[in-house]
């Protein structure tokens, strides 16, 4: 199997990521779907997403950390000032990449991704941060399942994989 550069992300129905550098809602089974899905695999993020995580490092998978700040250094990390020296990186190892934010990380990271998981959240949150645009055109959807609310998980959600379409592979 070949390795893959993917986005993941959860968003409102308005494309609504995020309020005060956290999630603007509380879904168990999202985040569930969330730690399954990067587990032993390579995880891209901005340095302001990192510390919205208060520097945790997430258990079982790899963490890179994009940054203007040249010096940027934090324990168990790997950090890049660019996304060309990320996908450079990339091409050196085995392991998926998965861009987990921020906006602007997943802005300069689209480009080149070669699938999207998008979670879809029922409703609208409050919050300040948003999805950038997406060139549905060039994606296929590909699975898709939808999880019902329950007592843990006050919204339904569904989670959609789509897969850059063949003819649009990016050149890596």
């Amino acid at each position: 199997m070949t390795k893959r550069l993917i986005a993941i992300w959860a968003q409102d129905q308005a494309g609504l990521i995020g309020q005060n550098n956290s999630l603007p809602w509380h879904l168990p089974k999202e985040l569930q779907h969330f730690k399954e899905t990067t587990m032993g695999q390579a995880m891209l993020m901005g340095r302001v997403t990192f510390d919205g995580m208060n520097r945790r490092l997430l258990p079982g998978r790899e963490t890179l950390i994009l940054s203007r700040q040249a010096d940027f250094e934090a324990e168990g990390i790997q950090a890049f000032t660019s996304p060309e020296a990320v996908l450079d990186w990339f091409q050196t190892q085995d392991k998926d990449l998965y861009i987990v934010g921020g906006a602007k990380v997943y802005e300069a990271m689209l480009p080149h991704c070669d699938q999207l998981v998008v979670t879809r959240v029922e409703g609208e949150f409050t919050g300040d941060t948003y999805f950038p645009e997406v060139d549905w055109s060039s994606f296929v959807p590909i699975a898709e399942q939808m999880i019902e609310a329950d007592e843990a998980n006050p919204h339904a959600f569904t989670i959609t994989t789509y897969e850059r379409k063949e003819e649009e592979s990016r050149a890596t």
